[in-house]
């Protein structure tokens, strides 16, 4: 069974909040829950800490708490601070019933940096790599005995970026860290989306529909753009829109051939002064709806 959900960063984005800063959080709830019809909803920076406040803020418009990211700092630090560090945010996931917590290492990534450009990003050696994804494996450990599977965010700007990156993450980790594969990013990255989808679907336990249009990000590459610059420029977008390249058909297929069971979120940040979020939301959702259908994915009640 599958549930459909958003992210507020199509209303109010969180590595820039100048963007959507005049969106009231009232709008963002009505606009997603009531009109649009989302299951569920991901963190943002709108939403309270509290995770009683959290619930019933939500719950008011109809919506679950998915997840949220979390940023580690294990290139930086130890994996017991690493837990210490989340245990705020491993409450708030446990209160509202989240199955997984969502992860992406940044201690030295540069997606939210305006003045840096993305193809500048940090990499790893093969070796640092595997020590990385040791440490990971732990923390991923920990997160299990508290009832929550780790999920791995590859992302522009970080150190897992390319689907060369994804594949050996996954190499280096297992059997407790699992994939958050978002479509957009293993586009941007340079990869094939079905491709890398069928690579590691086995370990795929939440998936971000995000789209990407071309020739915007063939601007980022090619003027040395940054990654927020890119977001202003309109590089990503939902499922369904025609200036949109990533054909969600077939990873529809591949997650229905694989039992998948879980979420599809809609994670698609586009300057809401120029793309306005309910239409292109309502756009996402129908179109995912649809094509979850036609695969054989079941829509929980």
């Amino acid at each position: 069974m599958i549930q459909f959900g958003t992210n507020p960063i199509a209303w109010a984005n969180d590595d820039d909040q100048t963007i959507g800063a005049d969106i009231p959080t009232e709008r963002i709830l009505r606009e997603a829950g009531e009109e649009i019809g989302f299951d569920g909803i991901e963190n943002g920076h709108r939403w309270p800490e509290d995770p009683e406040k959290l619930r019933a803020l939500l719950a008011a418009h109809g919506l679950k708490f998915i997840s949220g990211w979390y940023s580690t700092h294990l290139l930086t630090r130890s994996v017991e601070d690493e837990i210490n560090a989340a245990r705020r945010h491993i409450a708030k996931l446990k209160h509202n019933g989240c199955k997984v917590m969502i992860v992406c290492e940044t201690s030295n990534a540069i997606h939210g940096d305006a003045t840096c450009p993305v193809n500048d990003r940090p990499r790893l050696t093969p070796d640092e790599m595997k020590a990385f994804g040791k440490r990971l494996e732990t923390f991923a450990t920990y997160l299990a005995g508290e009832g929550l599977t780790l999920v791995y965010h590859h992302h522009m700007g970080t150190i897992v970026e390319s689907p060369g990156e994804i594949d050996a993450l996954m190499a280096a980790t297992g059997p407790k860290v699992h994939l958050l594969f978002d479509a957009g990013h293993c586009y941007f990255g340079g990869g094939d989306p079905e491709a890398v989808l069928k690579r590691h679907v086995g370990r795929v336990r939440h998936f971000h529909a995000k789209n990407v249009r071309p020739d915007v990000m063939a601007r980022v590459r090619n003027e040395g753009l940054s990654f927020l610059q890119g977001v202003k420029a309109g590089v990503f977008t939902v499922p369904g829109d025609q200036e949109g390249a990533v054909d969600f058909a077939p990873l529809m297929k591949i997650l229905a051939a694989n039992a998948y069971s879980g979420w599809i979120v809609i994670e698609a940040e586009q300057d809401p002064m120029v793309r306005n979020p309910l239409l292109y939301q309502t756009l996402g959702l129908a179109t995912l709806k649809r094509l979850a259908a036609e695969a054989g994915l079941t829509h929980a009640a």
